[in-house]
Formats: structure tokens, sequence, C-alpha cells
């Protein structure tokens, strides 16, 4: 195994949090492959560089913070990046249900502000809502029960 490689791959897994499918790639770019790819993936996880429940954690977490994402939306891309589903169950961990709902409801509240000034259909502006919500990945019994709280 090249150090050389390893080093560089262990620099790019401290930079950020990386998947494995990330880090095989980059190997691809840097012309390593197969068996050779599969060992340093090894060792990056053996030192700790590389680990996909660490790399959940940090993603669900951040993209509900940072970008006011819901779950479904979360572990769909999770999903999306090849994660197991038990990093994806650990990372969904880090959204608590009480942080959530209140994300979701700050969310609408906002959204609603904006469009009070050019809806005035009661009914179109909580049908906005709702679809608002649900592609930003919130639950849609969620997403009812939140616009009934912020309409009274």
């Amino acid at each position: 195994m090249d150090r050389l490689i390893l080093q560089k791959a262990a620099s790019y897994c401290a930079y950020q949090e990386r998947t494995q499918d990330e880090v095989r790639l980059r190997l691809k770019k840097w012309d390593v492959w197969g068996e050779e790819a599969d060992e340093i993936i090894a060792e990056l996880i053996s030192l700790n560089y590389l680990s996909e429940e660490r790399f959940a954690k940090t993603y669900a977490g951040g993209k509900f913070r940072m970008k006011n994402w819901g779950r479904m939306k979360i572990k769909q891309e999770l999903h999306r990046r090849g994660l197991s589903e038990y990093s994806i169950e650990k990372g969904m961990k880090e959204i608590g249900d009480q942080a959530y709902k209140e994300g979701l409801k700050e969310l609408l509240t906002k959204k609603k502000t904006l469009l009070d000034r050019t809806e005035t259909d009661k009914f179109k502006l909580k049908q906005k809502l709702a679809r608002y919500a649900m592609g930003k990945g919130y639950e849609s019994e969620l997403i009812w029960k939140a616009i009934e709280e912020i309409s009274d």
C-alpha cells in the first residue's frame, strides 16, 4: 500500500466527514483501484479517519439545523450516498423530536409571513405551506398539525 496515497486520503478525510463512496471516487481520481483502494479504506477506518456513522450524525444534524431539512429528505440523501441502514438510524438520532417539531413550526411561520402578503385565500395558503414543508422533507401528518397550530 502506498503510504503517500494513504496520507493524502487521510488529509482528505480529516478536512470533513466523508462516506466510503466519496473516498473511493477520490482514490479513482488518484488512479488507485480495486484491492489497493479497499486496503486504504480499511486502513482509514481503523485509524478512525473514516466513519460512516459519524458522517451520518454530522450530515443529519447539519442539514436539519442549517437547511431546515426534514427527516425524510435527510434519510433519502443518506441512502443515495450509500450508507448502511444502521448508520442512517444512528444519524437520525441527532434530531430530537421536540427540536424537530419546533423547527417545522418555525419554518412554516416564516413562510406564512412571506405568503400572507400575497395569498388571501386561507385554503390556498395552507396548501402552499404544506407543499413547501413536504419539499423540505417533513412528514405530512406533522405538517398539517403544525399548520393548524400556527393558523390559530
